[in-house]
């Protein structure tokens, strides 16, 4: 009897070693922004310069609506129901993440806290706990745009912040694209910066200059580095 089983069991010795050749190489990422072009764009424009597949980072715009904890439930719901018109399905990603401003919004704080208490508590499609994390940016997503250039050590409005965003990208306006192109060069000035303030306040404080942007920033570039397919992905 086992020795008429043999050529089953390497059988499927073989296609488990298969299944695990194809298995994603690299972390999956669903991101869901508040905004539905500037920090899109910004996102896409960073997934193309390192050649990152839509496989594997997702970027959307909630269509529940603006607010935090609108952005936060849509995150939610695609994540568990996937996507019939984008080709998403169900729990296909292994960290959500959510991109929100403070601005006057009035769930800030409880979509921050909603996003802590389901970090890890769902499973994907391989049954392993799913990160949520909130990108949140204080006043508003401007804010580590404009670190790439100066320092923000007090709070700003975010009038203030396009306005001095302005001085160093004339005519930047909300919805434009091309802000990776002209920023990333000072990548490593607005990290710096941002974890200063990071070391100042933090997203729940909701009034000091704060940006979570360099986190996100930093995984998706690198992001190719845990797949060796990838090691060759072009600069910015």
């Amino acid at each position: 009897m086992g020795k008429d089983n043999q050529p089953k069991h390497r059988q499927a010795a073989r296609d488990l070693k298969r299944r695990a050749a194809v298995r994603q190489p690299y972390e999956r990422l669903l991101i869901v922004c508040e905004g539905e072009k500037t920090e899109p764009q910004y996102l896409c424009e960073i997934q193309r310069a390192y050649r990152l597949a839509t496989a594997h980072v997702r970027v959307l715009h909630s269509q529940f609506g603006t607010e935090p904890q609108q952005v936060l439930e849509y995150a939610l719901a695609v994540f568990k129901n996937g996507d019939r018109d984008t080709g998403l399905h169900p729990r296909e990603f292994d960290r959500i993440i959510v991109v929100f401003d403070r601005d006057e919004h009035q769930s800030y704080h409880a979509a921050l806290a909603q996003a802590a208490a389901q970090n890890g508590k769902l499973r994907n499609d391989n049954g392993v706990a799913v990160p949520v994390q909130a990108v949140a940016s204080v006043p508003c997503f401007e804010l580590w745009l404009l670190l790439h250039f100066e320092d923000v050590l007090a709070p700003l409005h975010r009038r203030e912040a396009l306005e001095r965003l302005n001085v160093h990208l004339p005519g930047y306006e909300k919805g434009g694209g091309g802000h990776w192109a002209a920023t990333h060069a000072r990548l490593g000035d607005a990290t710096v910066r941002a974890n200063r303030l990071a070391e100042l306040a933090n997203a729940f404080d909701g009034t000091q200059p704060y940006t979570a942007m360099h986190e996100l920033v930093s995984r998706l570039v690198h992001l190719k580095d845990t797949d060796p397919r990838l090691h060759g992905g072009a600069d910015p």
